[in-house]
């Protein structure tokens, strides 16, 4: 059972849409709305429909089903590896594509490929839903996943992103002149009060959230960086980076509606993953091109 308490800011919302807003339990506005149907939901434990209101202090009570092995099934989705052995293994992700499954939502994400490619040598610690999975990226972000085979590998990696000692470093196509070679974003992130589905800097009740950049080449109206992540929040390099007035090129949540290119999504790639092997001990670090839409936009861009 799933205590969810409704925020202060939240009032007259249909608890189908609220729930639709949480990032735990992460569950669809329809699979919200099957739940109720089948009384699995209760407003202050009373009965209620996906109609119903939900206001500030409301307690949401969720009987989740655990899911079954069935919910989630493998499939045949090609997978660009770009390192493999009994452990883990690394692949770039393409734009456009989820990480891992969501309920009601359980086809053509990166887990459905990997659970083709590895069969059952997957870590189990998150679940049915998100086998093998110790840390994602958004769907129109590119590059550098590892993919943990057993438990061990899994809570290694766990602990090395805890201790934030795992190397990541991303490359963004920046909007607007970024006059210094070097800075640090150091604001703590929470979600939005004003939107829900949003990220937000929050002094009060943000997470640390810390990302350094450097800049790697200028285009007059826009910026090529290079993002080193000390810690990991949701959507972190977007909107610190928009916090500074230098949203990602093609965000249309942080940054403008309307972008002078056609791009699917943010410009924004996991270049480079580096973190201690589970069993050797060694240190390893993986590096990603840059995808074939940032190379033509960079070509443009230098016209």
């Amino acid at each position: 059972m799933i205590e969810v308490i409704v925020p202060m800011d939240i009032n007259g919302v249909r608890v189908d849409q609220f729930l639709a807003t949480l990032s735990e339990p992460e569950i669809s506005r329809s699979y919200a709305s099957k739940l109720i149907k089948d009384g699995l939901i209760k407003i202050n434990d009373k009965s209620c429909k996906a109609s119903a209101k939900v206001n500030a202090g409301d307690i949401l009570m969720i009987d989740m089903p655990e899911p079954t092995s069935l919910d989630v099934e493998a499939e045949d989705i090609p997978l660009d590896i770009v390192y493999e052995d009994k452990d883990f293994l690394i692949v770039n992700k393409p734009k456009g594509m989820v990480v891992h499954p969501a309920a009601g939502h359980y086809n053509g994400t990166l887990v459905n490929a990997v659970m083709n490619h590895c069969g059952q040598d997957l870590s189990s610690i998150n679940g049915v839903m998100r086998p093998g999975i110790v840390h994602r990226i958004d769907k129109n972000t590119t590059g550098l996943l590892v993919i943990c085979k057993n438990d061990k590998t899994h809570k290694s990696l766990a602990e090395q992103l805890k201790v934030h000692s795992i190397t990541r470093k991303y490359v963004a196509i920046v909007c607007g002149n970024i006059k210094e070679d070097l800075g640090t974003v150091d604001a703590p992130i929470g979600r939005s009060k004003k939107d829900r589905k949003k990220q937000a800097i929050d002094e009060l009740d943000g997470r640390d959230a810390v990302t350094h950049y450097h800049v790697l080449e200028r285009f007059g109206d826009y910026t090529l960086v290079e993002c080193v992540l000390e810690t990991g929040r949701t959507h972190q390099i977007r909107v610190h980076m928009a916090s500074i007035g230098h949203p990602v090129l093609g965000d249309d949540v942080y940054g403008p509606k309307k972008c002078p290119f056609n791009l699917e999504g943010q410009c924004l790639h996991a270049k480079v993953l580096g973190f201690i092997h589970p069993t050797t001990g060694e240190y390893v670090e993986f590096n990603s091109d840059y995808p074939d839409y940032m190379k033509k936009l960079l070509e443009k861009l230098r016209k």
